[in-house]
């Protein structure tokens, strides 16, 4: 009947308008939408950015490193055989105790015969009453604030600036009490006698912060 046609035409008409509208979603482009943070979502640019701007940061850091240990150190010294004989040598912050004593063996080789014929194996570098390995730098005491049993191992303070060959440099003297240069052979014979009877190994992970000295004793103290 008429109603019927009517009807018909009607839906016609919705289903085509909901077709039309289908497809008008369908090939609708999809954008972000900038109120919502995707940061924590991987984006290549990003972290290229972010990795490039850690290998700068690396680079400078060891630029910086390696310059601070070319800085130039006065240290002081006393090569001890049984009585002192204070000496000054010059060194570079980077350089190992290893490379300390054979500057050292050098200098006395020429007043002291003994040393002539030893080599740097055969030194002990005493400091704070603590032997201090040969493959550690000065370097690495100065940056970690090494201490030994009364304080500190080294106290550097700047100096005027000294010219070396054509560049002037600034050199930095330690200030504190200087350390003894002793041969092996002679710590062994003599380790059951004061002041060696004192001495011990350093070890980068004990606290010698609770040690102090009263007289010639080295105690722990009380807590």
């Amino acid at each position: 009947d008429a109603d019927g046609i009517v009807d018909d035409g009607i839906d016609e008409e919705f289903d085509g308008k909901k077709v039309a509208a289908g497809s008008s979603d369908e090939g609708r482009e999809v954008k972000k939408n900038p109120a919502v943070d995707t940061s924590f979502l991987p984006d290549k640019d990003r972290e290229a950015a972010a990795e490039a701007e850690r290998l700068r940061l690396k680079r400078e850091w060891v630029k910086k490193q390696k310059a601070m240990q070319n800085e130039m150190l006065d240290i002081t010294y006393s090569y001890w055989d049984g009585s002192g004989h204070r000496r000054n040598v010059r060194c570079k912050k980077g350089d190992t105790i290893g490379d300390f004593l054979d500057l050292i063996r050098k200098d006395l080789s020429k007043e002291f015969r003994e040393i002539a014929n030893v080599s740097s194996d055969a030194l002990l570098y005493v400091k704070e009453d603590l032997i201090i390995p040969h493959d550690i730098s000065f370097y690495d005491l100065i940056a970690t604030k090494a201490r030994g049993k009364s304080g500190p191992l080294f106290n550097f303070d700047v100096h005027d600036d000294v010219r070396i060959g054509a560049i002037d440099v600034r050199v930095e003297k330690d200030e504190s009490h200087p350390g003894k240069v002793v041969e092996r052979k002679w710590y062994e014979r003599n380790k059951h006698i004061f002041p060696a009877s004192r001495w011990e190994v350093f070890d980068p992970a004990k606290d010698y912060g609770t040690y102090t000295i009263h007289g010639g004793e080295v105690n722990k103290k009380k807590k």
